[in-house]
């Protein structure tokens, strides 16, 4: 797997008003950039998606992916794991963490991508940092209605 790449950012919500946006595959197209649609698949006995498809179309590439996604009982967790791909993906880990303050919550948003097609190293973590600061600004602004 490639390597992981992290960021933090603090959001107004809690975390199950945060877990709630973040589960919420279907408006994904809304507000996640690059995202061009989605399908829920299978869901839990809560309605969270489980198995979710994507296709995506970013930087002059383009993919398509089901995710498969576990859920902490408390919220405060979500991990997700490749269930296939095809197009520049090849495989995706990651994981939302939520840790609760003082009525915000800071979000940890870890990903690693396995790309299929050949890219220099620093245009990769370059793309890599983008997707994850570009995720948690888009989440916060979708959490706190901006």
């Amino acid at each position: 797997m490639a390597d992981r790449t992290e960021g933090s950012i603090e959001i107004e919500g809690t975390p199950e008003e945060i877990m709630a946006a973040i589960a919420d595959f279907v408006s994904y197209p809304e507000w996640v950039e690059g995202i061009r649609s989605t399908e829920v698949r299978a869901r839990d006995d809560r309605g969270r998606g489980t198995e979710v498809a994507f296709e995506l179309s970013a930087m002059g590439f383009t993919a398509r992916y089901t995710l498969a996604y576990v859920y902490a009982d408390d919220d405060t967790r979500v991990s997700w794991t490749t269930a296939e791909a095809s197009g520049a993906v090849r495989d995706i880990e990651g994981e939302y963490v939520l840790q609760p303050l003082n009525g915000d919550t800071e979000v940890t948003y870890r990903l690693a991508v396995e790309v299929a097609v050949p890219m220099p190293g620093f245009l990769k973590r370059r793309a890599d940092r983008q997707a994850i600061s570009t995720a948690l600004e888009g989440l916060k602004r979708r959490v706190e209605g901006g």
